[in-house]
């Protein structure tokens, strides 16, 4: 149950951070692949050590979001 809770909130963070870079004018195409740095920063971060595992976790959580914002674009339309 605390994983999940803790990747949903990273995932999150993580689509929030690259909403905030979207808007300071980065060429779209380049989000994704931000989105994937910034899950795995994230991650990263919150782990004791750095291992495979947590590199894993990190790029999970930067897919998802990168796929939830393209996602929920697509769903209103833009």
């Amino acid at each position: 149950m605390e994983i999940t809770i803790t990747i949903g909130l990273l995932i999150g963070v993580t689509m929030g951070i690259v909403e905030c870079i979207k808007r300071l004018g980065l060429n779209a195409r380049y989000l994704p692949l931000i989105s994937l740095v910034i899950g795995v920063g994230i991650v990263s971060l919150g782990m004791q050590e750095v291992s495979l595992q947590s590199a894993l976790n990190g790029i999970v959580v930067g897919l998802t979001a990168s796929g939830l914002f393209s996602g929920g674009k697509a769903l209103i339309g833009k």
